[in-house]
């Protein structure tokens, strides 16, 4: 990418682009215009010739250009768990992948089920200067399950939603109530839809995959045994609820049904369960061990079609970084989970290479999709937004090799997988944070 002028940091002219913007169904020739940390103007009239003097000009090459994506499900480590994954080491591995804010789970050390620690990560975030960082709260005290935190004040805090990340609320009474207080507040709860106890001992999907690796297996009874609890639970109370990864063709039925019938549900999905099925195990790969686990092919299918059909409303990468002690262990024993920060936007892009939507549909999952859910500023291009976007090469190929990865822990399930589609910049706030090589 070429630039042109004198260095003006203030404002910078983005020239020479594909400009896609998925809320306003704008895919066409133009530029953008950005003054300080706000989007000035977008459009066809964005040219390097119509730069005032003094404006930094940088030519997209005729790349693509979109809001910055938005992450709505990531496990960040810190604080707590810095061996894993911190602030600064996801944040540059969310640049890398053109993701321009993150949305972190609760489960940390301490919990974010306290003001003091919003507070903490939100600060901590400010200082690293790259992805914005906007945490959930805790649903409940410690993510224990049994005493509900205050919400509120976690919301007047800065928690954009709540949830207890990697535990499912299993006590109906506990969770009715977190929902009804929640619907006083018009907050948002989001859930991992597993049954426990069902779910308690397996290591990766139930059937003849698993018997044949001689695992113990997770039935997907456990996943739609969840939803259709927490779907009766929104009738009772209407509260908004949000369904978290979903992976199997029941699940998709009930939340299409639930839909249908006017409640307020919504769910996403994550990149390994519409890209991959539990094949991709294959001999005990401990990459490949994630929650939900991998499923059939047939399962991978209907979230494919559940993305297309709008019964997904967005995508989220599910990032959770996992250190190789954890990993390099029989694959009983080791740790869920599976980075997901650099590759997300390329392998949702396989949506768009494999016919199944545009371009502008596939990043609508990443961008307005989320921002309008968690009701966010981000993910739009429009004049007085903030200056956070990413320019693209959607055709560009190139291998995931997790030894290359950003992120501290290397745990891709994608791990040597070739995928289309490279940010070749990140903006941030207006400043350019990430240049491909």
């Amino acid at each position: 990418m070429a630039v042109k002028g004198d260095r003006a940091p203030g404002r910078v002219a983005y020239v020479n682009a594909r400009l896609l913007d998925p809320a306003t169904g704008l895919d066409g020739p133009g530029g953008v215009l950005t003054d300080g940390e706000m989007i000035k103007a977008v459009g066809p009239s964005v040219t390097a010739d119509a730069a005032l003097d003094g404006v930094t000009v940088i030519d997209c090459g005729g790349q693509c250009l979109a809001p910055g994506l938005i992450d709505m499900r990531v496990y960040l480590g810190e604080p707590g768990e810095e061996h894993k994954e911190t602030l600064a080491s996801a944040a540059r591995a969310a640049a890398k992948g053109g993701i321009t804010s993150m949305v972190c789970l609760p489960n940390t050390d301490p919990v974010i089920d306290d003001m003091s620690v919003v507070e903490f990560v939100a600060r901590r975030a400010r200082l690293q200067g790259l992805s914005k960082v906007y945490p959930y709260g805790a649903v409940t005290k410690g993510v224990k399950g049994e005493e509900i935190a205050e919400l509120g004040l976690l919301a007047e805090s800065g928690a954009v939603a709540f949830t207890d990340g990697f535990r499912a609320i299993k006590d109906a009474q506990v969770m009715r109530r977190a929902m009804m207080y929640a619907r006083t507040f018009d907050l948002l709860i989001c859930q991992h839809p597993e049954e426990p106890s069902l779910a308690d001992g397996g290591v990766m999907n139930s059937g003849e995959q698993a018997t044949r690796l001689g695992l113990s297996g997770i039935p997907r009874q456990a996943e739609v045994m969840m939803i259709e609890r927490d779907i009766r639970l929104v009738e009772l109370t209407g509260a908004r609820l949000h369904i978290n990864h979903i992976s199997t063709i029941e699940a998709v039925e009930a939340i299409r049904s639930a839909k249908a019938r006017g409640l307020p549900i919504t769910c996403d999905a994550a990149p390994p369960h519409f890209a991959l099925n539990e094949v991709a195990i294959g001999d005990y790969r401990t990459f490949a061990k994630l929650s939900p686990p991998l499923r059939l092919e047939s399962d991978r299918r209907a979230i494919v079609d559940a993305i297309k059909d709008g019964t997904v409303d967005c995508i989220a990468s599910d990032h959770t970084p996992e250190d190789e002690e954890s990993k390099r262990l029989p694959f009983a024993a080791a740790a869920f989970g599976g980075v997901g920060l650099e590759t997300l936007l390329a392998v949702t892009l396989e949506l768009y290479h494999n016919g199944h939507l545009t371009l502008l549909q596939a990043l609508k999952f990443l961008t307005s999709a989320p921002a309008d859910l968690l009701k966010l500023r981000a993910g739009r291009l429009a004049q007085g937004r903030p200056a956070d976007l990413i320019v693209f090469d959607p055709d560009r190929g190139w291998k995931v090799s997790a030894d290359k990865l950003l992120s501290k822990s290397k745990n891709s399930p994608f791990d040597g997988r070739l995928v289309q589609g490279l940010v070749t910049r990140t903006v941030i706030d207006g400043r350019t944070v990430h240049v491909a090589e």
